[in-house]
């Protein structure tokens, strides 16, 4: 199966995902970024489905999800997953989550661990403030005539400037998936991040932890990792030369990394 399906979860909002690999392999589920889709993950499926069933879903407000109106939570993007792997009939997963991903990883490491086998938290955090930041980018989104300004503020967090200033196809891949997100969906999980502090609750993950970080990571700083790694018992840090986007920039690098750790 590797076409877009749908699950309707709760509150009514239908959530896209897709399979790749084959059924009898353990389940990987992978959780993107803010303002990506699924498709940030296209280059790194190839691999990882030799080895795992591979899950991918959007977020609510994102690519094939629907977009519910006003905030949303990151508890609720935590049960969007359960609700999602229960309607699947799946159990146990692997989680790999980067950036919001990560942040859902936290949340289902501290309040679902007995859905998660190992978990890996990439350029992630576990609070980014101040929240008055995130209510100006809120306001900027809502109140702009389109996303090309808040795409190039994006794609300067994700890349190393000098592939920025290249236009490298790939920059033009995650600018036409950037241009396409829509605005409230935006705004919503903004919203997520901004209410979200799991600094103190992250101890409490138990799973086996795998943290990825990026080195010159601007957006979730590689300070933040290594405080997650501290905190959460026997996890282990890797460290890469990257951005905000590891996967893209590093990614024979970065599938090493996740394949060592699960297998």
């Amino acid at each position: 199966m590797s076409e877009l399906n749908f699950v309707t979860v709760g509150d009514g909002t239908r959530i896209a995902y897709r399979f790749d690999g084959d059924a009898g392999k353990p389940v990987l589920v992978l959780s993107n970024s803010i303002a990506t889709t699924l498709h940030m993950w296209d280059g790194q499926v190839g691999e990882l489905s030799r080895h795992f069933r591979v899950l991918r879903y959007d977020f609510r407000g994102h690519g094939g999800s629907s977009t519910p109106v006003g905030a949303y939570s990151l508890d609720r993007l935590g049960r969007d997953v359960i609700e999602l792997i229960d309607a699947l009939g799946l159990g146990r997963v692997h989680f790999l989550g980067l950036s919001l991903g990560g942040f859902v990883g936290q949340w289902l490491g501290i309040n679902a661990a007995e859905r998660i086998d190992r978990l890996i938290l990439s350029n992630t955090s576990s609070h980014l403030g101040p929240a008055s930041y995130f209510d100006e980018r809120i306001a900027v989104v809502r109140q702009a005539p389109d996303m090309s300004e808040t795409a190039d503020v994006f794609l300067n967090n994700w890349f190393p400037a000098d592939m920025v200033a290249a236009n490298e196809p790939v920059i033009e891949e995650f600018r036409a998936m950037l241009l396409a997100i829509d605005r409230q969906g935006l705004a919503g999980l903004f919203a997520a991040v901004r209410d979200a502090d799991l600094r103190r609750t992250v101890a409490l993950i138990s799973r086996p932890t795998l943290v990825i970080a990026g080195e010159h990571d601007t957006v979730t700083a590689a300070s933040h990792s290594e405080l997650i790694a501290a905190a959460v018992p026997g996890a282990k840090l890797v460290v890469l030369p990257a951005v905000h986007l590891s996967n893209v920039e590093y990614p024979t690098e970065f599938v090493q990394a996740v394949l060592d750790f699960l297998r």
